[in-house]
């Protein structure tokens, strides 16, 4: 099994609130309406379990017409299910059944069926999955709506709100907060009207926002077609909590092929196994083709772009002139004159991110390696202080893939312990070890080497590495007189260790 964790366009120009409202919603619909359907569900279920069992051994009994049409329905949908209901030997399903078998008096009989019909009605008219989830054999026009907002359960929630919020908000970002929930809905109500088509007879009562959020991953693949996403394999429980310690196989693809992919599946599973999966895979196909459609109309309509220019104006109006500026003549090609510009700006206001990003791509543009380098630090530095990992990890690859190689050692531990945080054991200690060996005057060279070797010994089962780096940190020209202890037990540790590693069978 596939799960996406992220993609490249996470970060939009506003806040999401479209898209976090649609999962508040969805959470707070959950939680006020699956304890009811779950005490409702067994209760229904034991009413149409007797119908079917009594209209089996009797047909001759007459029952009103939704009755009827529900057991017609199931004769059709599931005939050798039905046939062995209709053997007089079957084993007894429960007391009820008992009871009725021995009953042979056609009127007491015709009693029983209407008292199960009665129950039956008053299930419909009581259920909230009758009343507000989708039905395709007679939906009603609130369900349309409504039965987007209803799940099964927390799997079937979190699922659809992790990847509503993965295609959903850069969307928003790209539509605006008008057109985007309205898309939303539309597209909800789109797939469950071609789950009826596909299943024009189906009495199965369908929930969930899958069909609206196929619609987001198919407009998702319109609009950013090479974006690429991460995605980790789970093969069972082991690798599942592999994943939730940030550990497990992980790959990067592109949207182009990792969302067609799963809409074959989906196409497969529902020619195969049609309704009997238990997974509307029809809603899901339809939601995806109309998420696509609507995706090219609204690109080459030109709503899109009317709507990103009214969001482009916006938050050039919340931004600082110089930035506005700035940007101007970036995109005029003026770089020199945006270059003097932003530093008259970040002289003023020298914690000013948004400018060091600016400044960042000019320098780059005018290929001045060093300062683009000296940029990138500072942006890095702006990034821990308020407290942005992701962007400050970006920051210094961006510094390492221009030829970087000399990070201010205090910033450099702060990024080494944020790989270490992340788990990210093996390049943690590969960045430890570059610190130690481009610094190994300065005071933060010990405090990697410490470091390093507590990850190789501890973490990465690695004793022999470890114990080269307490050593270096023994050897080093650094003081470290209030380190010792932690030195020697370091070393007296990783001898140990690499004693038992090397012992014979």
């Amino acid at each position: 099994m596939f799960i996406p964790l992220r993609h490249e366009n996470m970060e939009g120009r506003r806040w999401p609130v479209i898209s976090i409202a649609l999962v508040l919603i969805n959470l707070v619909a959950f939680l006020a309406t699956h304890g009811q359907i779950d005490n409702q569900n067994p209760k229904d279920g034991e009413v149409r379990a007797h119908v079917l069992l009594l209209a089996a051994m009797h047909p001759e009994l007459s029952m009103p017409p939704n009755v009827q049409a529900f057991v017609t329905n199931f004769q059709k949908k599931h005939p050798g299910t039905w046939k062995e209901v209709q053997n007089p030997n079957r084993d007894v399903a429960d007391g009820w059944d008992a009871r009725v078998r021995l009953m042979e008096d056609q009127t007491a009989l015709q009693q029983e069926m209407d008292s199960l019909a009665e129950q039956f009605a008053n299930a419909q008219q009581n259920s909230l999955l009758e009343q507000y989830a989708f039905v395709p054999a007679h939906p009603k026009a609130i369900s349309y709506l409504t039965a987007n907002f209803l799940h099964g359960g927390w799997l079937h929630l979190i699922g659809n709100m992790w990847f509503l919020w993965l295609a959903g908000a850069i969307l928003e970002d790209t539509w605006g907060r008008v057109i985007y929930p309205i898309v939303y809905l539309v597209a909800g109500a789109a797939a469950l009207q071609f789950h009826a088509w596909s299943n024009p007879e189906s009495i199965v009562p369908t929930l969930g926002a899958s069909g609206a959020v196929a619609a987001l991953m198919g407009a998702f693949l319109v609009r950013f077609p090479k974006t690429k996403i991460e995605v980790a394999v789970v093969l069972g429980l082991r690798s599942l909590s592999n994943l939730a310690l940030g550990k497990g196989i992980r790959f990067k693809a592109a949207a182009y092929w990792l969302l067609p992919l799963w809409l074959l599946m989906e196409i497969f599973s529902g020619a195969i196994f049609g309704t009997y999966s238990g997974v509307a895979h029809w809603a899901h196909f339809g939601g995806f083709a109309f998420g696509a459609l609507v995706a090219l109309g609204l690109r080459h309509s030109g709503l899109e772009h009317k709507a990103n220019a009214a969001i482009e104006a916006k938050v050039s109006w919340t931004a600082d002139p110089a930035i506005v500026q700035g940007t101007e003549l970036m995109n005029q090609g003026k770089v020199d004159e945006a270059i003097a510009v932003l530093q008259k700006y970040v002289a003023t206001k020298p914690d000013a991110v948004d400018a060091y990003f600016l400044l960042q791509q000019l320098y780059w543009r005018k290929n001045d390696v060093p300062t683009y380098l000296e940029t990138s630090i500072k942006l890095c530095q702006l990034h821990l202080k308020a407290q942005d990992k992701e962007a400050a990890l970006q920051d210094y690859q961006e510094y390492m893939n221009a030829g970087g190689n000399r990070m201010p050692a205090a910033v450099w531990l702060e990024l080494c312990r944020i790989f270490e945080g992340q788990q990210n054991y093996d390049r943690a200690v590969t960045e430890y070890d570059h610190l130690a060996q481009t610094y190994p005057t300065e005071r933060q060279s010990i405090l990697a080497l410490l470091s390093a070797g507590r990850l190789s010994l501890k973490q990465l089962n690695r004793p022999s590495d470890a114990l080269r780096f307490y050593n270096a940190a023994k050897t080093s020209r650094v003081p470290h007189l209030d380190w010792e202890n932690n030195i020697q037990a370091g070393i007296q540790a990783a001898e140990k260790a690499a004693g038992v590693a090397v012992r014979p069978a």
